[in-house]
């Protein structure tokens, strides 16, 4: 009777084990759903099917665009979390992610004075990126000099001259 008993126990733990280690798999797919990219920079995404319309849900963390049919780009432009609903030409879903813009990993330093903040990205020369959060003085002026130096580059390759 003992040994019965201790078959079915074992039969029952490996029957719940076999359980468990499926709905890991199934989380560390679902996992794998998410597109993780760092701000300012650009991951593709290959979808199934072809897009045919595409959702944001906050456009100010993240933009994508259509490189071809089947593959997205997905560009951080700001910290955060949204998701990403892909439709196909007949609206049915072919995806629906969650969108994850980090910061980057290496090579930036943030300073504090008091209640001001100013951050420097090191590699290996410190310069100031433009960082959400920056006390307002710094983060304008390095915005200003961005805008400035896309207006120039704009201007250059439509032809103009600036000045």
């Amino acid at each position: 009777m003992v040994c019965l008993f201790s078959r079915k126990r074992s039969r029952r733990l490996f029957v719940i084990a076999a359980l468990l280690a499926i709905g890991a798999d199934q989380c560390a797919t679902a996992a794998n759903n998410d597109v993780e990219v760092i701000i300012d920079e650009a991951k593709l995404v290959r979808l199934d099917r072809p897009a045919a319309e595409i959702v944001v849900g906050n456009p100010s963390i993240a933009d994508v665009s259509v490189q071809s049919g089947k593959l997205l780009v997905v560009t951080g432009k700001s910290f955060g979390e949204t998701n990403l609903i892909v439709m196909d030409a007949n609206g049915k879903l072919v995806a629906n992610r969650q969108l994850i813009v980090q910061e980057p990993r290496t090579g930036f330093v943030t300073m504090y004075r008091g209640s001001k903040r100013q951050t420097l990205h090191c590699a290996p020369y410190c310069t100031p990126p433009l960082v959400i959060g920056d006390t307002p003085n710094i983060f304008e002026a390095v915005a200003g000099q961005i805008t400035k130096k896309e207006s120039i580059s704009q201007s250059a390759a439509e032809g103009e001259r600036q000045q």
